[in-house]
């Protein structure tokens, strides 16, 4: 697993979600290429850490989709662990971008992860994507935001996104500019 994990040099940000969040869809839509991050309808189609360095000053990580995927209990537990052992232990890890769809809002295994975040000190932000699927009147970034508040590690400000739509890819790349030495 170890090996799947390069040295960290740069600063990085990560993508971390449910499979088929988006995670692969709203990297390509920041870094404004479309085969960037490879994207698929079959959740768990990102089997493993994928590293995108970007003009030598920050690399953006997409990692495997949590939850449901067409794979083996083994191959799903593998990547748990990958995702685990890559949050806990990386000293240059500036921000991770905790991605939940809009139309869903915080899942047990969001929560699950979002404790773990808050346990090793990881500095987190939501970042709600599809947020063209659903009615305005129906966000639930008021009730996330209210969750938020038991969670020490999770920066205040939540961003509504849609990679289809380039909403947020603005917020987010003067979030990810911060990092940058």
């Amino acid at each position: 697993m170890e090996d799947q994990i390069p040295p960290g040099i740069l600063p990085e940000v990560a993508f971390v979600g449910r499979s088929n969040v988006g995670k692969s869809s709203l990297i390509n839509a920041l870094v404004k290429q479309k085969n960037c991050a490879r994207v698929s309808k079959t959740p768990g189609r990102t089997q493993q850490i994928n590293f995108f360095q970007m003009d030598n000053r920050i690399v953006l990580v997409d990692l495997p989709g949590y939850g449901y995927a067409a794979v083996s209990r083994g191959t799903r537990r593998s990547w748990d662990n990958l995702i685990l052992q890559y949050l806990e232990g990386r000293s240059n890890l500036r921000r991770v971008f905790l991605l939940l769809d809009a139309r869903h809002g915080i899942k047990s295994q969001d929560e699950e992860i979002m404790r773990i975040l808050d346990a090793a000190a990881v500095s987190y932000q939501i970042l709600l994507t599809k947020i063209d699927k659903i009615a305005e009147k129906i966000s639930p970034k008021k009730q996330i935001a209210e969750q938020l508040e038991h969670h020490p590690a999770a920066h205040p400000e939540i961003i509504a996104t849609s990679a289809e739509e380039s909403i947020g890819m603005c917020r987010i790349q003067a979030e990810i500019l911060k990092f940058i030495n």
